[in-house]
């Protein structure tokens, strides 16, 4: 087959030329594709979609695995339903990942919206994790012998807003006047905050890890404003043998609480200087040991911040927020999975004259 004069006679190998290459120059999506048995997750995701057929005909659905794939390619690659559309349709890699070819039809924006809507409305996103984390386990990826809390901002586009608006927006009820389209673009359970002189405005990441292999083993999802300790009860729980935490999780109720829900674990929180009280040298010693496992965290939230596009999210209300933050954290998990069950390849043979 020609195209215009002067171009090239078409290969009919060339697709596979060109995926050959890109494996060779190292496609990280071959090795997710590889490492993680997706169909483990199928049942999970089909389930939020059973329901009687309304009669014979009509176009049959996209395969639900590969739907949730796709789910995964955003969240890895930070990349919105229309974005991810058109990279799915231009990029070979985003197609062999998906068990795509060039003649196979591609999911639009609106299905994948709908997609990722549906898992919310029934409580799939969470299935999923908790599925993988099962997984984990299994594995003996995560060990529990100690675990770190922390938790870091999502952010979301900022509002702009009346100072009567904000007042009725934090008493909990929607501003007079807001009609409903404009109800629709308005997120009214975000919150502002401040930290070390700046200002965030959205949503927190609250996340329990596994000390030994980084991995995300609980979730929990509130408003900026809320302090890191409100959801502690969420996240640590008896099969902790050892916790971990920055100086937001000192103080005398905190530790109450840690030993009620973690009654098997000892604590490792960094010590606070108060008013009147500095911290003493041991206690600043003590600080720097527990750093060095709690630092742990925050090769999470740096990966997740480096190499997944952060953690901005562009939904609106605290529900579909918490499900976009979890198949994040999820997203994390998979990649982490990858290279911890990576094979170690062999070192280089010697060289005669290194013998």
């Amino acid at each position: 087959m020609w195209y215009n004069r002067g171009m090239k006679q078409m290969n009919f190998l060339a697709e596979e030329n060109r995926l050959q290459r890109l494996s060779k120059l190292g496609d990280q999506l071959v090795k997710m594709r590889d490492a993680v048995d997706w169909e483990r997750f199928r049942t999970t995701v089909e389930a939020p979609f059973e329901q009687e057929p309304k009669g014979p005909g009509g176009r049959p659905p996209f395969d639900r695995v590969m739907m949730f794939k796709i789910i995964m390619l955003q969240e890895w690659y930070s990349v919105a339903d229309d974005a991810v559309e058109f990279q799915i349709n231009d990029r070979l890699s985003f197609q062999r990942f998906l068990g795509l070819g060039l003649d196979d039809r591609v999911p639009d924006a609106k299905t994948i919206w709908l997609f990722r809507e549906t898992l919310r409305k029934a409580g799939a996103d969470k299935a999923l994790f908790k599925l993988f984390r099962c997984v984990l386990q299994e594995a003996g990826l995560i060990t529990r012998s100690g675990s770190i809390v922390d938790a870091v901002f999502a952010e979301c586009p900022r509002q702009h807003n009346t100072k009567d608006e904000k007042k009725q927006i934090k008493d909990g009820t929607v501003p007079e006047g807001w009609k409903k389209n404009k109800r629709e673009q308005k997120d009214c359970d975000a919150r502002w905050t401040r930290k070390r002189g700046e200002f965030y405005f959205g949503y927190k990441n609250h996340i329990k890890v596994d000390r030994d292999s980084k991995l995300i083993v609980e979730v929990a999802v509130t408003a900026a404003s809320t302090h890191d300790t409100v959801p502690l009860e969420e996240l640590v729980d008896g099969d902790d043998q050892a916790l971990y935490g920055d100086s937001a999780y000192d103080g005398r109720k905190t530790a109450k609480r840690l030993r009620k829900a973690a009654q098997n674990a000892t604590l490792h929180i960094h010590r606070k200087a108060n008013r009147n009280h500095p911290l003493t040298e041991e206690d600043k010693q003590q600080n720097r040991e527990k750093s060095k496992v709690r630092c742990r965290v925050e090769h999470v939230f740096g990966h997740m911040k480096t190499s997944m596009g952060g953690t901005f999210i562009r939904s609106i209300g605290i529900e579909r927020a918490t499900c976009r933050i979890t198949l994040k954290n999820l997203a994390y998990n998979l990649h982490r999975y990858e290279f911890l069950t990576r094979p170690i390849s062999a070192p280089p043979p010697l060289l005669p004259s290194q013998g």
